[in-house]
């Protein structure tokens, strides 16, 4: 079988690992042979591919991004877009079904596909770790290992000054990048998209802070938003999917607790750093199974499905189950970091 493999939506840390095994274990256990889709969906529309033979993908496990590169393409819009499209231009390449590693809109758009009759399997790919049908996707304890350690460069920095410090950092719907690297650093106040919080509030635990002789670190997801407030900062458009492009919320609560409380208080931004770099020795491992299990869904024809890990296992769930809801940080793991704050 020549199968297609494609990375789409943000970079992440571990997509080479999966590419690497999936074509290592598909390449010598069932003679498969594979090829990569460049940029994403954009390269399944344009047809744009490149031989993936096993010297192409030896070593590559290590390093972060993609060999293939990503984009934000919608593979239902322009004139190469749509399933009928899709399926000529795998028939002319020789592709026999395609293996998507994404988030949310990279697995959604795969759903639609298969529903059209394409052969499809998934592998989830978020550092926001936001997909309810697996208990962790790869990327995520990079991000959580990345920010911890800013956030700790952040407090001396913040001791030295007798400043107030807050962090921006990834989590559009979820928090759970915000709510284990702020634990894990110790910060004064995380907030996080699922609760919402009063600038006034947060002031009041700023002060907590300051009254005990530290400086207050504060931690807050892209997300976020105010309580009273309907949707999250957003100054910068809409992506190819619709989504607001989400940052700016850390600048204006920093603004919001300098005026409220008096004490100067910075902003920084972790942004793309967050998914950037080589993968932790744990997500190095997910994604290699990821790679390999996505291979045997092909291998038994399981279309529709994605790889989640399931405790220890990995198992195939469908694209309906795998994307019906969003895994939010439950109320109780909130309050449980809640207790030390201020």
């Amino acid at each position: 079988m020549r199968i297609g493999i494609l990375t789409s939506g943000g970079d992440c840390p571990g997509l080479n690992a999966v590419i690497r095994s999936a074509v290592f274990s598909g390449t010598r256990l069932h003679g498969h042979e594979f090829v990569g889709f460049r940029h994403g969906w954009r390269g399944v529309v344009e047809g744009d591919t490149i031989d993936l033979p096993l010297v192409r993908v030896r070593g590559i496990a290590k390093q972060g991004g993609t060999i293939l590169g990503t984009s934000r393409t919608n593979p239902f819009e322009g004139p190469n877009g749509g399933p009928e499209n899709i399926k000529r231009m795998m028939a002319d390449k020789g592709v026999d079904a395609l293996i998507a590693i994404g988030g949310e809109g990279t697995l959604a758009a795969a759903q639609r596909l298969h529903a059209a009759g394409i052969r499809m399997v998934g592998v989830p790919k978020t550092i926001d770790n936001d997909l309810s049908s697996t208990d962790y996707t790869f990327g995520f304890d990079t991000a959580v290992q990345i920010a911890t350690d800013a956030l700790d460069r952040l407090r001396t920095t913040g001791e030295s000054h007798s400043r107030c410090m807050v962090a921006e950092v990834m989590g559009r719907h979820v928090g759970w990048i915000a709510l284990h690297s702020g634990m894990a650093a110790g910060a004064h106040a995380i907030l996080i998209p699922e609760q919402q919080v009063s600038y006034e509030q947060v002031a009041s635990w700023v002060m907590d802070t300051q009254a005990r002789g530290r400086a207050p670190l504060v931690v807050v997801a892209e997300g976020f938003v105010q309580e009273g407030e309907a949707s999250p900062h957003s100054y910068r458009g809409l992506d190819a999917f619709g989504r607001p492009r989400l940052g700016g919320i850390g600048e204006i609560l920093a603004q919001e607790i300098e005026e409220r409380t008096g004490i100067e208080t910075r902003s920084t931004v972790l942004g793309h750093i967050q998914r950037g770099g080589t993968p932790t020795g744990f997500d190095r491992v997910l994604a290699t199974r990821f790679g390999m299990a996505a291979v045997e869904m092909v291998t038994k024809g399981q279309w529709g499905h994605m790889a989640a890990l399931r405790g220890t296992d990995i198992q195939a769930v469908s694209f309906d189950d795998a994307l019906g809801s969003l895994k939010t940080v439950p109320e109780a793991r909130y309050r449980e970091a809640e207790m030390l704050f201020g």
